[in-house]
């Protein structure tokens, strides 16, 4: 069981680098501060861009789960 509510999620499954992590910027400048996203994305890419990412615009990378086929970022808007 989890201790977030997802306040916006983005399915950028199937999108190449860098639309999965354009999408997550957009997410995050719509989102208020406290709320959780949660990016869904299948590009491999996408692992090393996310969490460096949100470690340099001090936002909080709650969660990473791998699921069948594609991986799931929960991100934390910080500010």
């Amino acid at each position: 069981m989890t201790d977030y509510e997802i306040a916006i999620e983005v399915d950028a499954r199937g999108a190449f680098c860098p639309g999965p992590m354009m999408e997550l910027i957009k997410a995050i400048r719509q989102a208020e501060v406290g709320e959780f996203i949660a990016l869904l994305s299948s590009d491999e890419g996408t692992r090393v861009d996310v969490p460096a990412w949100v470690d340099k615009a001090k936002h909080e990378l709650t969660a990473l789960i791998n699921e069948d086929g594609f991986d799931r970022y929960i991100v934390k808007k910080l500010h």
